[in-house]
């Protein structure tokens, strides 16, 4: 991802509302979104949250990832469809966010991450979201899709080889949708397909990690991996929480093998 300008922190409400477009213009102008590969943390924090099989602890991640990828092969398709929920801001700036998205590569490989996804933000009260797709290292690019809170979107993430791969997301609540096929940024950046990724994230714009802001809760629905022709869910993958100064703030839970939820801990 090339680095773009950081988070502005002295915007304000403008008095008229203003459009779907003109939102997705201004988050081009002043935000960029960077995800970064997980960043663990130490698990040395008792939680009495109720989590899956196993769970790892991580600063910008939470959500739930197939570490290894199966006999069959790599990972070659991710996708799931979520929710945009209703951020809160909880008092660190005035503005704040996270993202919600499905990716390959970026755990136990961090080389690499493809992706597709949305973006909250909660800006002294007011939200709004874009809609983006990604292949770090360079940074994300915005779908042309309306995308608000409470809409439903399905997305997906391919690799068609390791140095390209496709990004699509549908907006079922207004029927729009993109598809975009997308390069690795340089030659070190290809795919492995040795993870596959359900994230809510606190991502970083310019040198910075975001405010996190109170998402509540989002939910995956018909999560699923791809692999050598075979078809994986997420009921025996790594649960990851996130944790910041020594807080967990989430609790993820997994139901069945498709469904993925992540709440926010306040």
């Amino acid at each position: 991802m090339k680095l773009t300008a950081g988070l502005l922190l002295t915007t304000s409400v403008l008095a008229a509302p203003r459009s779907g477009l003109e939102d997705r213009l201004r988050a081009r102008s002043i935000f960029s979104h960077q995800t970064t590969p997980l960043q663990p943390v130490s698990d040395d924090t008792i939680s009495n949250f109720r989590v899956a099989k196993t769970v790892s602890y991580s600063n910008n991640w939470a959500g739930v990832v197939r570490e290894q990828p199966p006999p069959q092969g790599p990972y070659t398709a991710v996708s799931a469809t979520f929710t945009i929920p209703k951020p809160t801001a909880v008092s660190r700036g005035p503005v704040e966010a996270g993202s919600a998205w499905v990716g390959i590569d970026g755990d136990t490989y961090p080389n690499a991450i493809l992706q597709a996804g949305v973006d909250f933000y909660d800006e002294n009260g007011r939200t709004w979201n874009n809609a983006w797709y990604e292949w770090y290292p360079d940074v994300a690019y915005n779908f042309d899709v309306l995308v608000e809170t409470g809409d439903t979107i399905f997305a997906k993430v391919q690799s068609l080889s390791p140095s390209q791969g496709v990004a699509i997301i549908e907006n079922r609540s207004n029927g729009q949708s993109a598809t975009q096929t997308i390069q690795a940024p340089n030659p070190q950046a290809t795919l492995a397909g040795k993870n596959a990724d359900w994230i809510v994230e606190d991502f970083q714009s310019g040198k910075e990690m975001v405010a996190l802001a109170d998402f509540s809760s989002v939910t995956f629905t018909g999560a699923g991996a791809e692999a050598g022709g075979s078809h994986f869910g997420v009921g025996d993958a790594t649960v990851i929480e996130l944790k910041q100064n020594d807080k967990v703030l989430t609790d993820v839970e997994t139901q069945g093998d498709s469904q993925i939820r992540v709440n926010y801990v306040k």
